[in-house]
């Protein structure tokens, strides 16, 4: 399952944002990744994420591949709300 998002908040993905997805795709039992200009990430890699270098405005494409696609839905659902919210950081 795939699903694109657009990277809003203004520091883009930087260590605090990045630990965070992290985080929250570690939790799942699936394979995640993200992409972005033309480079792809495990998404429970911090070091991998950072190296995508995701600046405010990069459109961020995100699959999941796992046994479950209601666990897939859910995960990138989960992963795009937290891009969408800014990482839950104040701007």
């Amino acid at each position: 399952m795939q699903r694109e998002t657009t990277i809003c908040n203004k520091l883009g993905l930087h260590m605090r944002a990045a630990s965070k997805l992290v985080h929250l795709a570690s939790g799942f039992d699936l394979e995640i990744s993200a992409s972005c200009n033309g480079q792809e990430a495990d998404a429970k890699s911090l070091l991998d994420v950072l190296q995508l270098a995701g600046t405010q405005g990069t459109l961020l494409t995100l699959k999941a591949e796992g046994d479950s696609p209601e666990e897939e839905k859910e995960a990138l659902q989960k992963i795009c709300q937290l891009i969408e919210n800014r990482f839950d950081e104040p701007e």
